[in-house]
């Protein structure tokens, strides 16, 4: 296999494995904000990757599509567990649990814009070594757009259905909790027929706000 398939496959993963971390990490954090230490005590308020690791999400699925040649990485981390009685506020804490990962993801993503931005800016692009900052820029750029956009998706177990279960009366939420055997495949089917396009649109523009101006040298 090409050296360039195997270190463009680690920079994915790095990227991936990375924002999965935080995206659990703030999950845990928001819940013991929220009152309930039990993701704490479990040791998931943790940038520590060993501690949010899925054997099938984050290293099979990852390995699978290395090893088919698919061009991008995806997966999943562990899930965060909370327990609901012990949350001050029951109707509004799972809410701002669950966005509390995908918004992570997007302030990832708004933060490696100002970086490339500031890295960038000044100097322009001259080097190997800023060529390469930059594709791993880029890189989390996107897969945290992926994350965020994938997350919201309003589906059981997803994120988003903690919001839309939120806005529901208690008939909808019913349904809703009906669907979540097959949720992550109501999901993918959405997310492949649906996502591609606002995908690739917030990319575009996340792309024209971290490089616009950059002069390569």
């Amino acid at each position: 296999m090409e050296p360039e398939i195997i270190a463009a496959f680690i920079m994915q993963y790095f990227c991936l494995v990375f924002s999965l971390s935080v995206h659990e990490a703030s999950h845990a954090k928001v819940a013991e904000m929220c009152g309930d230490p039990t993701a704490r005590l479990l040791g998931r308020v943790t940038l520590n990757p060993a501690k949010h690791v899925d054997p099938i999400g984050t290293v099979i699925m990852p390995m699978m599509m290395f090893f088919t040649r698919i061009p991008f990485l995806f997966g999943w981390a562990k899930p965060v567990p909370y327990n609901p009685r012990n949350l001050k506020n029951l109707r509004r804490d799972p809410v701002l649990i669950a966005l509390a990962g995908p918004a992570s993801n997007l302030l990832i993503a708004i933060v490696t814009i100002l970086l490339l931005r500031i890295g960038f800016i000044a100097v322009g692009i001259e080097t190997m070594q800023d060529v390469f900052l930059l594709q791993l820029g880029m890189l989390m750029i996107y897969i945290n757009l992926l994350l965020a956009l994938f997350n919201m998706i309003p589906v059981p177990p997803l994120d988003g259905s903690a919001l839309l279960g939120f806005l529901l009366p208690d008939s909808g939420k019913q349904m809703l909790e009906s669907i979540g055997p097959f949720g992550i495949l109501i999901a993918i089917f959405i997310s492949s027929r649906f996502l591609s396009g606002p995908l690739d649109y917030l990319f575009e523009q996340a792309t024209w706000l971290a490089l616009w101006g950059i002069q390569q040298g």
